[in-house]
């Protein structure tokens, strides 16, 4: 006689219904009313606002420091997934939980710390003005916040995948004559780029829309360095919802756009090694 295996979650069709209204609750009925309320302003009014050479100039500096700070962590946070993963040494434990400590602590902290840091009379801001580097109030200071927020990112999403390889398959390429840089292009890198993209992606998606530690350190100087969320904000103070909406719009939709983009790039990488499976 066979028993019917039974399950302390519901079944699958009032699980997707819960699902569903959840998220449409939480996700898509703001995100509907963020593109109903910028449906008051005509196409040339919505163009005109979204393409001034102001609000330009924050999506460069917004969309191009999230792209610095995540290539950086790209490369930083292997560097530490690898190191937590594969040495032992003393402090270990105290590394691994630093690296969550850009998710607990309020990012207004972070801004203030790193301003007070890097200004041009901080402990390592007034040795850096020194020899001609200015970080607080620059553009470099932006890259410097958003990397410090995003490097968990990376570093989660690398490190269980580099837990779960097996080293018997490096053994045996390295039995085989290859070198560290072969092992390492041709047996580890496929394995763990899809959690690499995967944290790229994550990392650039929560930098776009950061907005307390950089508020501190960016200067928020107009055509230099002033981000996007800042833009927002100073036109809901102007009670310029419109404008505000617009904005918030365009963010939206190259963000989604560049989140696609990255899981059609997985997607299509997955298949590919599947296929030489």
């Amino acid at each position: 006689m066979k028993f019917k295996q039974s399950s302390v979650l519901p079944g699958f069709n009032l699980a997707l219904g819960y699902s569903l209204l959840y998220l449409s609750l939480i996700v898509l009925l703001p995100l509907s009313a963020l593109f109903a309320k910028t449906m008051g302003l005509d196409w040339s009014s919505f163009w005109a606002t979204v393409t001034e050479a102001r609000v330009v100039a924050t999506y460069k500096v917004t969309f191009g420091a999230s792209l610095i700070a995540a290539l950086i962590n790209l490369f930083v946070g292997l560097l530490i997934a690898w190191v937590l993963v594969r040495y032992p040494f003393p402090g270990k434990r105290f590394i691994d939980a630093l690296v969550d400590l850009p998710f607990a602590l309020p990012t207004a902290v972070a801004g203030i710390a790193l301003a007070t840091l890097y200004a041009p009379n901080g402990v390592l801001g007034e040795p850096l003005e020194k020899i001609g580097i200015k970080v607080a109030f620059t553009p470099l200071g932006i890259v410097l916040a958003l990397t410090f927020i995003t490097l968990p990112f990376v570093v989660r999403t690398v490190q269980p995948v580099l837990e779960d390889m097996e080293k018997e398959l490096e053994e045996a390429a390295s039995s085989l004559g290859a070198t560290r840089w072969q092992i390492f292009s041709k047996v580890i890198l496929p394995t763990i780029f899809p959690a690499l993209l995967t944290g790229f992606t994550l990392a650039f998606a929560r930098a776009i829309g950061e907005f307390g530690s950089v508020i501190f350190i960016a200067g928020n100087m107009p055509f230099k360095s002033e981000i996007t969320p800042l833009m927002i904000i100073s036109k809901l103070e102007q009670y310029d919802y419109m404008g505000a909406t617009a904005i918030a719009v365009v963010m939206l939709v190259v963000s989604f756009g560049l989140l696609l983009l990255i899981n059609g790039l997985q997607w299509w990488m997955a298949k590919r090694l599947g296929r030489r499976k």
